[in-house]
């Protein structure tokens, strides 16, 4: 819908996103600035950065045609995508391109040549979500490939539910912050307590809440144990103790925990029998009854270089004390990611506290800021996707595998599949080149495809990897609902100002390219972006009130701008009905219980995933490292979501000098000859990046840490703008989940001397 057909509200302009909630300032048709919602006392700054690029350089204005493709056809010079100019052309060409090519493949190859997986954040807003438009325009023309799981924690995806039942749904109800601070003794997080990531909340965030209930935690007398190669996995004020663990062993560190817990008769026998099944497997491999080997402190501490006495020590005052565990979603992007969440869940078992105020088990508190939100589950309305006919897809993080290998088999939780050869790649809402690992090998797969169309506002690594870029809309150019199941708030977005260019929302380029294949009608439903918000919210009301909340009409939102849901009559606690009575509430689990051991697990027969909680080597650590290797791990920024805004002023900011920041310990870089400030260059055998030293003591000695982000620039097999997914492995965590393990990965750093030869 134009701007012009949108009577302007007689209020201040609002906008969401995952960063937060802005009141929107416009002078002569522009951005000037974004002003924090009077709602939140803790803002984060990132969604700040989005004013200054809004109509730059960075902008995609027209839509636009790789070189080769538009003059050899589909398949032309694939190697070149990423070097290859653009040449601008009308949305009537580019349609037509799109759909001849759609057809094309559909007639000659069948749906399942296309691949949508198509995974990323997008934009908040319930109507202009990239990869619904997507997904419902495909499925209109008879489906596509898709993916399954995230990046940010398949394997718990896949082997939680057979532990738990659910996943998501333990998740969205994690334990409450307010009932750590009342009945909380001990907050044991195995990878901290990142605030930084907790300033995102996907959907729309009206009030960050980690920073208020980590320190009313604190100040109510709560000891944090930060389990961590960084001693910033924590906030400094709430004093926490910090074990600087190897990066990769939490696992060894945790079975020593319940080893020591059941040698010392710790654990809650009771609570393992009535909520439990096989512990006494477990148990047995815990004793080293098969192995040889008792999983005791002193064989943890040669693995996780943590003494055996501490080890010890915090076992002891788990066993006496009332117990929260969190385990951070970065756990399981590692090799054999899914034995982490899966020994937590078992640590927390012995300790029989699960389902009781403040303690029993969380999965990584200020992950994001609903983490421990109290709120109401409403079951948003959200744009129908239709039914994909295509039964075929990929583990999200197996792309280049999917491109590499057409045909080849692939192992996924007890089911070997194949996979299919694609021909076209269409991304909405995201950035292979931010999430995806090996970057270097995905590029040259990615030449393999026929056609990669793209939806995008600004030159990304995406974007520029792709033959037809359609310029997309951002949220401050369209009308939408910020209403995230994940936050109380529901915030009005208004258009502030008029596309840029000739850039259109996702709906409005899908139904071009719908009217030219002839499915207009069935992608519209015959109704208009102001009818589906409106559907939207009525549906969403009527929703609200089963639950006996009343939200106010469309016209009354729109009026006053954004309503906050009430707060629930009783605090959130994670099982606690499977707790107070597991037969009227028993677990989607075989045997209704929490399985410890999962017989069900242990018939896929996966000698990487047998059906306990297990000690694996990873494939690349600092056990196994030669002495010029360090383990780097590449985790979330702190000034931008994933890749998203990494243009912008606040990220800019970050970097004076253009490059992502590394931080090392004094004494790593003294043995190398390097200083603070200094440019260095990552390497290892899949590539190389640069980047500017940062010195600290509180990175424990041999590892490095350095956030992702950065656009993918790469040069050869060198990323200049420093991303860090040039280095890390693509490998399967394992057979089961096949999920990412980025944080799997050893490098050299060394002074920088220019670009490496290819």
């Amino acid at each position: 819908m134009s701007m012009s057909n949108i009577p302007a509200p007689d209020r201040e302009l609002l906008t969401s996103n995952h960063w937060g909630t802005y009141r929107v300032h416009v002078k002569d048709g522009h951005v000037t600035h974004l002003e924090d919602f009077e709602e939140d006392k803790d803002p984060s700054p990132i969604g700040h950065g989005i004013v200054d690029v809004l109509e730059d350089e960075t902008r995609i204005k027209a839509p636009m045609v790789r070189k080769s493709w538009l003059e050899g056809g589909p398949g032309a010079r694939g190697d070149l995508r990423g070097d290859d100019p653009f040449v601008e052309v009308t949305w009537e060409e580019a349609n037509a391109l799109v759909a001849e090519e759609l057809n094309r493949v559909i007639q000659a190859h069948g749906n399942n040549a296309i691949y949508a997986g198509s995974y990323g954040w997008a934009s908040a807003g319930r109507f202009h979500h990239a990869q619904s438009q997507l997904k419902r325009f495909l499925n209109c023309i008879g489906g596509y490939t898709s993916s399954k799981n995230t990046y940010s924690f398949a394997a718990a995806e896949v082997v939680v539910p057979h532990i738990l039942g659910t996943f998501r749904g333990h998740l969205d109800t994690t334990t409450s912050w307010e009932t750590i601070a009342t009945d909380c003794e001990l907050f044991v997080a195995f990878g901290g307590v990142p605030l930084k990531n907790g300033q995102i909340s996907q959907g729309g965030t009206g009030a960050h809440v980690q920073k208020a209930g980590l320190f009313a935690a604190h100040d109510a007398g709560v000891k944090f144990v930060n389990i961590s190669p960084l001693r910033a996995d924590i906030d400094d004020k709430v004093n926490a103790d910090w074990m600087a663990i190897r990066p990769g062993t939490d696992v060894a560190l945790i079975l020593a925990l319940c080893q020591t817990l059941l040698s010392e008769e710790l654990h809650d026998a009771d609570f393992l029998n009535r909520y439990t099944h096989g512990f006494e497997t477990f148990a047995a491999y815990l004793e080293g009854t098969a192995d040889g080997i008792v999983k005791s402190p002193d064989w943890a501490s040669k693995i996780c270089d943590v003494p055996a006495d501490a080890i010890r020590a915090l076992a002891l005052e788990m066993g006496a004390s009332r117990t929260m565990i969190s385990v951070a979603w970065a756990l399981t992007r590692q090799d054999h990611g899914e034995q982490p969440f899966w020994a937590a869940i078992a640590l927390a078992s012995m300790l029989g506290q699960i389902g009781l105020l403040g303690t029993g088990l969380a999965f990584g508190y200020s992950a994001m800021n609903n983490t421990g939100l109290n709120r109401h589950q409403i079951d948003w309305a959200s744009v129908p996707q239709g039914e994909n006919p295509v039964k075929d897809f990929i583990p999200v993080a197996r792309v280049t595998d999917l491109l590499e290998n057409p045909g080849g088999a692939f192992d996924y939780d007890g089911t070997q599949y194949t996979y299919p050869d694609i021909k076209i790649i269409w991304w909405a809402g995201g950035n292979p080149f931010h999430h995806h690992q090996d970057l270097n090998r995905m590029r040259k797969a990615w030449a393999k495809p026929d056609t990669i169309i793209a939806n995008e506002w600004c030159w990304n690594a995406l974007a520029r990897h792709a033959d037809i870029v359609l310029p997309c809309t951002t949220p401050l150019e369209r009308r939408d609902i910020a209403m995230s199941p994940k936050d109380p708030y529901v915030i009005a977005m208004d258009p502030a100002i008029a596309p840029v260019g000739q850039a259109r929302d996702d709906h409005e380029i899908f139904r071009g390219i719908a009217s030219m294949m002839g499915v207009d009608d069935a992608f519209t439903d015959g109704r208009t972006p102001d009818d589906w918000l409106r559907w939207l919210w009525s549906t969403s009301r009527q929703r609200a009130a089963s639950e006996q909340i009343a939200l106010p009409d469309w016209e009354t939102l729109q009026r006053d701008g954004w309503v906050r849901l009430p707060d629930p009559d009783a605090p959130t606690i994670m099982l606690q009905a499977f707790r107070d009575d597991p037969q009227a509430n028993p677990l989607e689990t075989p045997s209704g219980k929490i399985e410890i051991f999962s017989d069900t697990i242990a018939s896929f027969g996966y000698e990487d995933c047998p059906g306990h909680p297990t000690w694996f080597e990873p494939v690349e650590w600092l056990g196994g490292a030669q002495p010029s290797q360090l383990h780097l791990i590449s985790n979330q920024p702190k000034n931008k979501l994933h890749s998203q805004m990494d243009h912008g002023s606040v990220s800019r900011a970050d970097r004076p000098k253009g490059v992502e920041r590394l931080l090392m310990n004094p004494e790593d870089a003294q043995e190398r000859d390097l200083v603070e400030g200094q440019i260095v260059c990552l390497k290892n055998a899949r590539g190389a990046c640069v980047a500017e030293l940062r010195l600290s003591e509180n990175i424990r000695r041999g590892v490095i840490q350095m956030a992702t982000g950065a656009w993918y620039k790469p040069a050869g097999t060198r990323c200049e703008n420093g991303n860090p997914n040039v280095l890390t492995l693509d490998k399967g965590t394992s057979k089961l989940a096949q999920g990412p393990i980025a944080h799997s990965c050893l490098v050299e750093v060394v002074a920088d001397r220019g670009p490496l030869s290819t």
